[in-house]
């Protein structure tokens, strides 16, 4: 017999073409918060993931906190890619500093190498914790985890705390490579079927042309979009000069006309990790420790 697939396991047909639109780098800074927020929304978007660290999180949070209907995740971060918008651990440096350079700041992204061959197992759980408390300390329930600028966490062992961390809290993880993909399905969880979209892997220019051309290819199974967007004001443009045109061009497609009316015409579903944290519930084996485990965000699919 053969095993289900990923949109069997969250109900759908084998046939069916599923995607998940996850607006990441929520809270970085005001522009993006808009941005995501109007993706959802007005737009195609349907989950979002929380850099908590960033200077406008506490920002993003109150959004939240607004619209419980939206599920998010928490985008674990360890990587500060922004010159002119700083942000730092949660945790207090002297317990996370296997984490931060010689400054006694987060890593940029050029020297992530370094960061992944210093980093301990022990202090990046520090770190996680703080980050995902801070979270449900503000009366939120997230559905999921990811990372920021590193895919699966950018180690093995990264990734098994990161799973080990979701069944405490009762969340799902975001799954890219294929032998992480190919773990969690063994272990007959949802992950998507096909190659991850990382929308910074695209050239701005003819944007909404390509986005276009995915969705009337995409295929049958689960596949999963992580989008960027943003506005254009003068505050992008001073803060996230490499970053700004890639945000505000995923905006402009997300939360366009065009986008919804070929969802509809390729009849494809669009899910959020709400769904997905539902047909996790239970696949990771809980083991309690710190603070224990927390309820599941009740968002709606």
């Amino acid at each position: 017999m053969n095993a289900q697939t990923s949109g069997e396991l969250l109900g759908f047909a084998p046939d069916a073409r599923l995607l998940i639109v996850n607006s990441d780098d929520f809270g970085m800074y005001p522009a993006v918060n808009e941005a995501v927020i109007r993706s959802i929304e007005e737009g195609i978007s349907g989950s979002c993931s929380l850099m908590v660290p960033c200077p406008a999180a506490g920002h993003a949070m109150e959004l939240l906190r607004r619209r419980p209907e939206i599920p998010f995740g928490v985008h674990l971060t360890m990587v500060c890619e922004m010159p002119r918008l700083r942000w730092g651990p949660l945790a207090a440096r002297e317990r996370v500093s296997s984490l931060l350079d010689e400054t006694g700041a987060l890593y940029p992204h050029h020297r992530i190498p370094e960061l992944l061959a210093r980093a301990r197992l022990d202090e990046v759980e520090t770190e996680f914790r703080a980050q995902i408390d801070a979270v449900l300390d503000a009366g939120l329930r997230p559905a999921h985890l990811d990372w920021h600028c590193l895919a699966d966490g950018g180690r093995a062992d990264v990734f098994d705390l990161t799973l080990t961390l979701a069944g405490e809290y009762g969340l799902a993880v975001r799954a890219w490579l294929d032998p992480a993909r190919e773990r969690l399905r063994g272990r007959g969880l949802p992950v998507i079927d096909h190659g991850f979209l990382d929308s910074f892997s695209f050239d701005p220019d003819g944007k909404a042309e390509r986005y276009a051309e995915l969705l009337r290819t995409l295929p049958a199974g689960l596949s999963e979009w992580a989008v960027h967007p943003g506005l254009d004001d003068a505050e992008a443009r001073a803060v996230d000069p490499d970053g700004w045109r890639v945000r505000s061009g995923d905006h402009a497609f997300l939360a366009s006309p065009q986008a919804r009316e070929l969802l509809r015409q390729e009849e494809i579903v669009v899910i959020d990790y709400g769904m997905v944290q539902r047909a996790w519930a239970g696949g990771l084996r809980r083991q309690p420790r710190g603070r224990g485990p927390r309820p599941p965000h009740a968002g709606a699919p």
